[in-house]
């Protein structure tokens, strides 16, 4: 242990713990911008500077560790003139134009220059141009860029892409895509990390809430929307709503009044995809051929860029999201008995990706446009929500409309990494032995360990699996199989960590990794669940009875898969 005084308190810590950690066990805090625990402690923005007894020069409190009898002080008048000083550098840099900047009132710069009551600037500002492509699902702004490299290290380290780069030094330092390349050919997979990671809005998604007010005012078009597993855990977290306020039969409420004719659950056609994906499992079993899940967009752009050789063991199954796009422009438009093309079809994701996988040519198949025409982050739905004035705490719980709102607890775990494996063992022991096995037989896929193993026994075989999020993870474990290291029988991989809880779409909270917590709600939503496996989806058989038949039927096929060799990337 070492022992130190920090502000006139005597902390006793372990040997090789930071100041900063330090400081925050005896409860003292101190301000930090670019420090990202594990992932970016440089001590780039010198916010975090302290002032140490003996010492002529400040040091950056989150990489400068203990020592026994050290004296710190962490607000003395030089250290507190030091950190205004940054901070005023910083903005002369950035612009600071926060009314039209969608991280107002949720931006680290703007909270640190409140507090350290900063209310004009004594410097000159040079702020860079703003120049990108705003067809990409993913913006750049670098005119908001503070330099604190949080984009560039989370995307080599926790994704192991690398799709930015730190160009130059000094005061003309940027950052820019690898090589100078335009975004659009580069390796992104669009997993959405960098823009959780940034403090400031220098990176955000492309907003779309635009095209649905347009079609929520059209009278000629007939609204529907699917809400995603995940976004229910998280949509209520902008209004600061407790968990039990923010159900999503609440959310359902809200999309009521907000004009939406028609609110269906993505966990029905989660359950359709266990229906399609667990079949397709069982035959690739018998043939001894891994499997790998196809849910997750940035994944499925990750393994097209980079290993197209492993292609050959994605599931062909569309995405949930995609699946209910073909539904609700065929199946559904037949039950209203109107033409498709009036049908407009929205996504709430908790997904960036989301918004790239619409817009593939290779997965519209409904013959009226894109079978999805639209897609929302989570984040974007509170915009939307805010701009039409809704309170959700004024609205009472109102239920999804029939026939493609009921969805099982299977479908609900579909947003937490290990969650589609699971759902899929549930229902491919059923098709495999006519019983029902214990809904939590298969629970050792669960966890917050980026690659994690299991094995279980179905009526004498071993099946082998393997899930992991994050892509830096993904990649382990896809070079592992490559090599001959390992071998399982079926994968499933989550482009981000934890999920889709921790998705590149979900609500910010600076400093905090929300996905465990996340995930615990929808474990929590499923063990509560009437139903617990996919393949008894009252909903899901009647939509095979009356129009796809079987899994794996030439309908299915047309509608339900594709193709993902032949994918465009560039859109």
């Amino acid at each position: 242990m070492v022992n130190l005084i920090i502000d006139n308190k005597a902390v006793s810590v372990n040997k090789g713990t930071t100041i900063l950690d330090a400081a925050k066990s005896v409860n003292i805090k101190i301000p930090t911008l670019c420090y990202l625990r594990g992932v970016n402690e440089i001590g780039s923005c010198r916010v975090c500077v302290v002032e140490i007894e003996g010492s002529q020069r400040l040091s950056a409190a989150c990489n400068t560790v203990v020592a026994e009898g050290m004296v710190v002080h962490t607000n003395s008048a030089r250290v507190r003139q030091a950190r205004k000083h940054n901070i005023e550098m910083i903005l002369s840099q950035h612009n600071c134009h926060c009314p039209t900047c969608l991280r107002s009132g949720n931006c680290s710069l703007q909270k640190m220059a409140n507090n350290l009551n900063i209310y004009n600037l004594d410097y000159d500002t040079k702020v860079d141009e703003f120049n990108w492509d705003m067809s990409f699902p993913l913006i750049r702004d670098n005119s908001k860029c503070i330099k604190c490299l949080r984009c560039v290290t989370v995307c080599e380290k926790i994704q192991g892409i690398g799709v930015w780069e730190v160009n130059s030094t000094g005061a003309n330092m940027r950052i820019t895509t690898r090589d100078g390349l335009n975004i659009k050919d580069t390796n992104c997979t669009l997993c959405g990390q960098c823009i959780t990671h940034c403090p400031v809005g220098a990176l955000r998604e492309r907003d779309d809430t635009s095209k649905v007010l347009s079609a929520v005012y059209d009278p000629e078009k007939i609204t529907v929307v699917q809400l995603a597993p995940a976004v229910r855990t998280a949509w209520g977290e902008a209004f600061h709503l407790p968990k039990e306020s923010a159900s999503v039969n609440r959310l359902v409420a809200c999309l009521r009044a907000l004009g939406i004719n028609y609110i269906f659950d993505t966990d029905f056609t989660a359950d359709l995809t266990i229906m399609e994906e667990g079949t397709e499992f069982i035959k690739n079993f018998k043939k001894h051929k891994p499997l790998m899940t196809s849910c997750c967009p940035g994944w499925t752009r990750f393994l097209i860029k980079e290993y197209p050789d492993m292609l050959q063991y994605l599931s062909s199954a569309k995405s949930p999201q995609q699946m209910f796009g073909a539904v609700a422009k065929t199946y559904f438009a037949k039950k209203l008995d109107v033409d498709p093309s009036r049908i407009f079809s929205i996504s709430i994701m908790p997904c960036t990706a989301k918004k790239y996988e619409c817009e593939v040519p290779e997965v519209n198949d409904s013959g009226a446009g894109q079978d999805v025409d639209v897609v929302l982050t989570t984040r974007e739905l509170t915009r939307l929500l805010r701009s039409c004035h809704i309170d959700p705490e004024t609205l009472e719980d109102e239920p999804f409309d029939s026939p493609m709102g009921l969805g099982t607890g299977a479908g609900v775990i579909f947003g937490t990494t290990g969650g589609v494996m699971e759902a899929a063992l549930r229902s491919a022991y059923f098709l495999l032995t006519g019983t029902n096995p214990d809904p939590d037989a298969f629970s050792g896929v669960r966890g917050r360990d980026g690659w994690r193993e299991a094995s279980f026994d179905i009526q004498g075989s071993e099946v082998k699996v393997a899930v992991a999020s994050g892509l830096a993870n993904a990649r382990k474990l896809v070079e592992a199989i490559r090599k001959g290291e390992v071998d399982y029988d079926f994968v499933e991989i989550m482009a981000c960590p934890g999920g889709c809880a921790g998705g590149g779409g979900q609500p910010i909270e600076d400093g905090k990794e929300l996905a465990g917590h996340r995930s615990e709600t929808l474990y929590e939503i499923d063990a509560n669940s009437r139903m617990r496996f996919s393949h008894e989806n009252n909903s899901v058989v009647q939509i095979y009875d009356e129009f796809f038949k079987n899994p794996l039927s030439d309908m299915s096929h047309e509608l339900l898969h594709t193709k993902h060799n032949t994918w465009t990337l560039d859109t």
